[in-house]
C-alpha cells in the first residue's frame, strides 16, 4: 500500500497566499508612476526638420551679375626658345600647332597648341619692353604665365570688377591674339594668378 502524499494547506493549483496591505498598494502605485516618468524621458524626441520655403527664396540670396564666365580659352606658357617649344608639342607630342603670330601691342610672339577641350598659348618676347622678357628673367626655363577665360560681356565685367576692387592692367580692352577684346587682372588680386578675360 502506497504511502499517503503529504497534505498541503493550499488546494491544488491555487497560488500561495501572502498578506497584502494598503501600504503595499501605495508602494506599487508610486513605482508605476516612476517607471512611466523614466520611459517618457528615454523616448527620443522627434527631430526638428527645417525646410526651405521655396527655391525662389534661395535664388534671391545669390547676387545677380550682368556678366558671367564662360569656358577656359587657353593656358599661356612663356618659353625662352619658341622653335624648340613648337617642336616639342608638334613633333614629339603630336599636337596641332599654329604658325607664329606677332602681337606688337602686347610685346609677344604667340603660337597656339590645339588640345581639343582647350588650347595652350606659347609666348615669346617681342621687343625690349615685352612683359614676357621680364618674366623670363625671373624664370629662365619658362613656365605658366597666365590663364584665359571667356566672358559674355567684357565691358560689364570691367565695371563690376572695378567696383569689387579688382585691379585691371589697362584702362580699356585691347585686341588679343584671337582678334577679340581682352583685359588682364592683377595677379595679386587673383591669388597669384594672372587672369586674362576674353570677349566670347
Amino acid at each position: 500500500m502506497a504511502a499517503p502524499a503529504p497534505r498541503s494547506s493550499n488546494t491544488a493549483g491555487s497560488a500561495p497566499k501572502f498578506p497584502f496591505t494598503a501600504k503595499h498598494g501605495k508602494q506599487l502605485r508610486s513605482t508605476g508612476i516612476a517607471t512611466r516618468g523614466l520611459l517618457s524621458r528615454l523616448q527620443p524626441s522627434a527631430p526638428t526638420v527645417r525646410t526651405l520655403s521655396s527655391s525662389k527664396s534661395f535664388s534671391r540670396s545669390i547676387p545677380s551679375c550682368l556678366w558671367k564666365l564662360g569656358r577656359l580659352n587657353h593656358v599661356a606658357i612663356a618659353v625662352p626658345d619658341l622653335e624648340k617649344a613648337q617642336s616639342l608639342y608638334k613633333d614629339v607630342l603630336g599636337a596641332q600647332v599654329s604658325e607664329t603670330v606677332a602681337l606688337p601691342e602686347h610685346g609677344v610672339y604667340t603660337v597656339f597648341v590645339e588640345l581639343g577641350n582647350t588650347k595652350l598659348e606659347l609666348l615669346h618676347p617681342l621687343g625690349e619692353k615685352s612683359p614676357i622678357a621680364s618674366f623670363l628673367q625671373k624664370n629662365k626655363t619658362g613656365g605658366m604665365h597666365h590663364i584665359c577665360i571667356e566672358v559674355d560681356d567684357i565691358k560689364a565685367a570691367m565695371t563690376e570688377l572695378k567696383k569689387k576692387k579688382i585691379r585691371i592692367l589697362s584702362e580699356e580692352p585691347k585686341i588679343g591674339a584671337h582678334g577679340k577684346p581682352v583685359i588682364f587682372l592683377h595677379p595679386k588680386d587673383c591669388h597669384g594668378v594672372l587672369v586674362e578675360l576674353e570677349q566670347a
